[in-house]
């Protein structure tokens, strides 16, 4: 897929996932800094969720994040359990599940609640203990009032494993499975953030994945080839991304797409795809068709898998582009440009 030229002036479309931000880090952030695979290392410019580095028969998987999320507090969680999440979450994609330790880095605005502080440090905790991981390194800078907007977190994760999983594995015919249901954590955070006096109780998905990617992962070894994390840009453009770099066509099953009736709801009325909606605690898995029924197994038999389902499969045509047939008929699922709801992460 060609990519677009980038405007002059970063907009927030750059920082949203898909399209705008692909483009972004290969028009500026490659250049020079960024080779190419080297004895079988994976870099930056693999763009994948993280890096791997060969250390003898096994691989350090590396990997950072910065979160942004505006309000810090939302419906099922705050940005502490954002930072340790996602950066948890980076390194299982990778098949890196049991983390080494993280880092962590504080930017707080002047003025910021101490009161909050110490509530975001305490969810901080309460999730590497639920991820079994540990933070062994920080840092603190404090800017002055309306030069920040309350607080950022950067996290930094690193995790050994035996074997890496790349989002670039798929082959025409693997099943494609999802851990959960979709636009759980978008919708949640745009109704706080707005006001919105929705029906129903929408609430964060954020979780940290890493126990049950590895129950799935030891279901059948080497039966899932490929992972992402379906968080800006949601499921839709992990799957576009996922697609273009492995070279297969992907159709999307509308009628096996978990979706709560709350978000459903919330997509309709807002005029939102719940395919372009960010997800904090879900996963999306390429997995060989022969060992897909052993793998759904082991995600249901943990509760942040009981829904995991079976939404579509690769195919040698139309590659790149990922197709959702409605039952009806069949239609393509576009890439956005940007995020519907900036800051979501």
């Amino acid at each position: 897929m060609a990519l677009s030229v980038l405007d002059d002036r970063i907009t927030l479309k750059y920082g949203a996932g898909g399209q705008a931000m692909r483009t972004l880090i290969q028009q500026v952030f490659l250049d020079g800094i960024a080779p190419d695979r080297t004895n079988g290392d994976i870099g930056l410019a693999a763009m994948d969720d993280g890096a791997a580095l060969r250390m003898g028969d096994r691989w350090l998987v590396l990997t950072t994040d910065s979160h942004v999320i505006h309000p810090v507090f939302f419906p099922g969680g705050d940005i502490g359990r954002l930072a340790v999440s996602g950066t948890v979450n980076d390194l299982a994609m990778m098949g890196a599940t049991e983390v080494l330790a993280l880092t962590c880095a504080v930017i707080i605005e002047e003025g910021f609640s101490r009161a909050d502080l110490v509530r975001i440090q305490r969810s901080i905790r309460e999730t590497c203990e639920e991820a079994g991981a540990v933070v062994v390194a920080g840092d603190t800078k404090v800017m002055g009032k309306g030069e920040l907007d309350g607080i950022v977190l950067n996290t930094t994760g690193m995790a050994m494993t035996e074997r890496v999983v790349p989002d670039s594995g798929l082959r025409p015919g693997d099943c494609l499975v999802v851990t959960g249901t979709l636009g759980d954590h978008g919708m949640a955070v745009m109704a706080r953030r707005h006001g919105l006096a929705l029906d129903g109780d929408l609430k964060s998905d954020v979780a940290p994945l890493n126990r049950l990617v590895r129950a799935a992962l030891d279901s059948i070894p080497g039966a899932i080839v490929a992972m992402k994390d379906p968080t800006r840009g949601g499921l839709a453009s992990a799957l576009h991304e996922m697609a273009e770099k492995s070279r297969v066509g992907v159709i999307l099953n509308e009628m096996a797409l978990p979706v709560t009736p709350q978000v459903r709801a919330a997509g309709e009325l807002l005029g939102i795809d719940p395919l372009h909606v960010a997800n904090e605690g879900k996963a999306v898995l390429g997995v060989r068709p022969d060992a897909v029924e052993a793998v759904l197994q082991a995600l249901r038999a943990h509760p942040l898998g009981r829904d995991a389902a079976v939404v579509g499969r690769c195919t040698d045509e139309r590659v790149g582009a990922v197709i959702l047939d409605t039952g009806f008929g069949r239609r393509l699922v576009t890439e956005l440009e940007g995020e519907p709801l900036p800051r979501i992460c």
